[in-house]
């Protein structure tokens, strides 16, 4: 059996809207919101009376996705300070490729988005940036030169 593809990456958040909000405005689409509960689900993720809300964003290419994750019960705990450094050990960023860097930041940063270090170019390839945007999330963009 072989893998077929990576499905989509969960991020657990406490301000859907907002977090949803900074994603569709990157250029994600939201594929679908819904709550989710029940002994099926309690089963699933080891927890026991799990009340939760999902939105699933994807990308305009249709192959990628994010799961963004409510929980109202239990309620989420945070296991790391929020604004990790890049060089913490775990999953650090979400990396999107994007046409023109400047005009997603601007758009980024009227939901919040951060710039963490600058905009950057590498040799004659691309320009990059990370951002913090909602609830600390680190994104990184790139924008393929020539």
């Amino acid at each position: 059996m072989t893998l077929k593809r990576m499905d989509n990456v969960l991020i657990v958040v406490e301000d859907l809207e907002a977090v949803k909000a900074f994603f569709v405005e990157l250029g994600m689409e939201l594929e679908g919101e819904m709550p989710l509960e029940g002994r099926s689900v309690d089963r699933l993720v080891g927890l026991e009376n799990v009340r939760c809300e999902i939105a699933t964003l994807r990308t305009p290419d249709g192959h990628g996705r994010l799961e963004l994750d409510k929980f109202h019960a239990p309620a989420a705990v945070r296991a790391e300070p929020k604004n990790a450094p890049v060089n913490a050990l775990g999953i650090r960023r979400l990396m999107f490729a994007v046409d023109d860097i400047e005009e997603v930041l601007a758009r980024l940063r009227a939901h919040g988005a951060v710039l963490i270090g600058e905009v950057v170019q590498y040799e004659d390839s691309y320009r990059l940036c990370y951002i913090r945007g909602p609830e600390g999330i680190m994104v990184a963009l790139a924008e393929q030169l020539g």
